[in-house]
C-alpha cells in the first residue's frame, strides 16, 4: 500500500446547521469453538465485504439511549466471538463516540481479520457539552460542519482513522447526502453537486491509490443512489431504511437491477427498522409511526406465529437474501443482542413461511427469500 498523504486543515468547508450468511470459515485463533462468518469474494472487481453478517454502529454512538462504554465493548466482543468480521460506523454516530468505542476493540485485532466501513460528509469540531436534539443521547463533545469537497473527504478519513486507532479502511460511504436530511432539506442537490466535483472523484482516487477498497453513499432514500450511479464510479452503497420486511419495494425494483448491471452491491442498514421488527416501540429514527406499519407488523407476527418463526430472525434473513446484498448490519449494544443477531443468520426458516407472506402480499412476489 502506498504512503497515505492527507491534506492538513479543513480546506473549503460547506457549513450545515449545527444542530454476512450461509458459509462459515474455520474457527478463529482466539476461540476455535466459534466459526468466522465469511463467504467467497465475488469474481468482479468491485469490493464487497467478505461476509453478509455485519455489525452496525448506531447503538455504539448512543443512538436512542446513552449506553455504557463497557456494555458496548462487550457487545462488539460478543459479535467477534460469534464470527462477525464486518463492522460499520460513522463520525455522525454520537459525534465520534461510535468510532472511538469500535476502535477501542478493533485496534488490537489483526487488521487482515476484519473489514470496516465508516463515512464522510461531516467534519467534527471540538465543542464541550454540545447540545443536539434528536437521536444521539448522553454527553456530546463535538459539533459538526458539512464538507463534501475533496479536501474534506481526505480530512474526514484521516480524522476517522485517528478516532478508530487503526491504520486503514475498507469502505467509505458519503453520509446522509439525501433529501431526508433535515439539515439540507431542499438544498441537498447543492451539496450533491459539490460532492460530484469533490468527494466522489477524491474517493475514486483513494481507491486507485490503494488507500481504500471501495466507496459509495450511505443514505436512507433511493434517489441519491440512482443519481450517483449516473455521475460517478462507486462500488457499494449503504441503503438504510429501504430494504426490510416492512418496506422494500423501491430498492428491489428501482435500485437493485441497476446495481446488478454494474456489479455494485448494497449493504442493508436498519434491517429491523430501528428495532420495530424486534419488539421496540419505535419505527426507524423518527418519533412517530407511518400509516399502516403497525397493521403490517401485526400481520407479519400472525404468520410468524403460525410457522413458529422468530420475526426478528426472519427480518434479518430476508434482508440478506438478494444476491446484490453484500452485507446486513443490525446494531447492538449488549452481549445478548449481538449474539442473537449472529445466531439469526444461521437459523433456517421454513419455505412455507415465505410462501404465505407472498400469498398474503406482505412481501413482494419478486422478493428473493432465503434458500
Amino acid at each position: 500500500m502506498r504512503r497515505r498523504t492527507f491534506i492538513k486543515g479543513t480546506g473549503a468547508a460547506v457549513l450545515g446547521t449545527a444542530f454476512g450468511v450461509e458459509s462459515l470459515n474455520a474457527a478463529s485463533a482466539n476461540n476455535n469453538k466459534r466459526k468466522v462468518m465469511t463467504e467467497s469474494q465475488n469474481s468482479n472487481n468491485r469490493f464487497r465485504p467478505a461476509s453478509k453478517v455485519g455489525f452496525g454502529g448506531v447503538a455504539l454512538g448512543n443512538g436512542f439511549n446513552a449506553n455504557p462504554d463497557i456494555e458496548c465493548l462487550q457487545a462488539v466482543e460478543s459479535a467477534w466471538d460469534e464470527g462477525v468480521r464486518y463492522y460499520d460506523t460513522s463520525p455522525w454516530y454520537g459525534l465520534g463516540i461510535s468510532e472511538r468505542r469500535m476502535g477501542m476493540f478493533l485496534k488490537d485485532k489483526a487488521r487482515q481479520e476484519y473489514q470496516i466501513s465508516t463515512k464522510i460528509g461531516r467534519l467534527l469540531q471540538p465543542h464541550d457539552d454540545f447540545e443536539l436534539q434528536g437521536l444521539w443521547k448522553g454527553k456530546l463533545n463535538a459539533s459538526y460542519v458539512y464538507d463534501f469537497t475533496a479536501e474534506g473527504a481526505r480530512r474526514s478519513v484521516e480524522d476517522s482513522l485517528q478516532r478508530l486507532g487503526i491504520g486503514s479502511l475498507d469502505i467509505v460511504f458519503i453520509h446522509d447526502l439525501s433529501p431526508d436530511n433535515g439539515d439540507m432539506k431542499d438544498n441537498w442537490l447543492e451539496y450533491f453537486d459539490i460532492a460530484v466535483k469533490g468527494a466522489m472523484p477524491e474517493l475514486t482516487k483513494m481507491r486507485e491509490e490503494g488507500l481504500i477498497k471501495g466507496w459509495g453513499l450511505g443514505v436512507n432514500t433511493t434517489e441519491p443512489i440512482l443519481k450517483t450511479i449516473e455521475v460517478a464510479d462507486p462500488d457499494i452503497f449503504l441503503s438504510a431504511c429501504q430494504y426490510s420486511l416492512i418496506h422494500h419495494k423501491d430498492d428491489l425494483n428501482q435500485v437493485f437491477p441497476k446495481l446488478a448491471q454494474r456489479d455494485m452491491s448494497i449493504v442493508v442498514g436498519a434491517p429491523l427498522c430501528g428495532g420495530f421488527l424486534s419488539g421496540k416501540d419505535r419505527y426507524l429514527y423518527g418519533s412517530g409511526f407511518p400509516a399502516g406499519v403497525k397493521d403490517k407488523l401485526a400481520a407479519l407476527k400472525q404468520v410468524a406465529d403460525r410457522h413458529s418463526v422468530d420475526l426478528r430472525t426472519a427480518a434479518l434473513r430476508f434482508s440478506a437474501a438478494p444476491d446484490v446484498v453484500s452485507a446486513v448490519i443490525p446494531g447492538a449494544h449488549t452481549v445478548q443482542q449481538a449474539a442473537e443477531n449472529a445466531a439469526s443468520f444461521k437459523t433456517k426458516i421454513p419455505a412455507a413461511f415465505w410462501e404465505e407472506l407472498k400469498l398474503k402480499k406482505l412481501i413482494e412476489e419478486n422478493a428473493p427469500t432465503p434458500k
